[in-house]
């Protein structure tokens, strides 16, 4: 698990919600099932927005940008997403939409800092 926190799009206020999560080399990877509902959780419409996130993962916090993968992305990763956790396909059957993977990508620190 780890701790998402995103700016609000119309609060802009910080809004912290726990994930499960894959890894992939340096980035990340959650999914927007939100258990199969037919609309977007609102951590994703947020990361949409303010692709701008901060993930707090066993005491480390990291800066991160968030990005849908592609087509081509998500096919290569839903069969590793379900064999993590079979509810996801089970989400899948809930919802006519297709459950988005986020790729948070780790922010490089600026070097001036």
């Amino acid at each position: 698990m780890l701790l998402l926190t995103t700016v609000g799009r119309k609060t802009r206020q910080a809004h912290t919600v726990p994930l499960l999560y894959l890894e992939s080399g340096e980035d990340l990877l959650v999914i927007a099932s939100y258990g199969g509902r037919d609309r977007h959780p609102e951590w994703y419409l947020n990361l949409l927005a303010h692709p701008e996130a901060t993930v707090q993962i066993r005491g480390s916090r990291l800066g991160l940008r968030a990005r849908t993968a592609d087509a081509e992305e998500r096919r290569s990763w839903w069969p590793r997403v379900v064999e993590a956790y079979d509810e996801y396909a089970t989400y899948q059957t809930r919802t006519d939409r297709e459950i988005p993977i986020v790729i948070l990508e780790r922010v490089a620190p600026d070097p001036g800092h």
